[in-house]
């Protein structure tokens, strides 16, 4: 099963939980398995058919924004707030 690490500011819809796993192949498998788990945090990952322009993705160590970027059963995922600032 694929690991999803969840970040503080996401943990209200999964019930606190700091990780979740999901049966997945591709990055958008998993944010759909984590949907169906956790209603309402694929609002809060997702725009349009892509991620949200303030989060990065770390899929085994490697960023991505890939909605098709595949994974492994080992596989972690790792939602990153973007940090702004100047």
């Amino acid at each position: 099963m694929v690991q999803v690490f969840i970040p503080a500011s996401l943990r209200q819809f999964t019930g606190d939980q700091p990780q979740v796993e999901v049966a997945a192949a591709t990055l958008r498998e998993a944010i759909d398995a984590l949907d169906r788990r956790c209603p309402g945090i694929k609002q809060r990952l997702c725009e349009g058919d892509g991620l949200t322009p303030t989060l990065q993705v770390a899929i085994d160590n490697t960023m991505t924004r890939r909605m098709t970027a595949p994974l492994r059963p080992e596989s972690e995922i790792h939602f990153l707030p973007a940090i702004g600032g100047g």
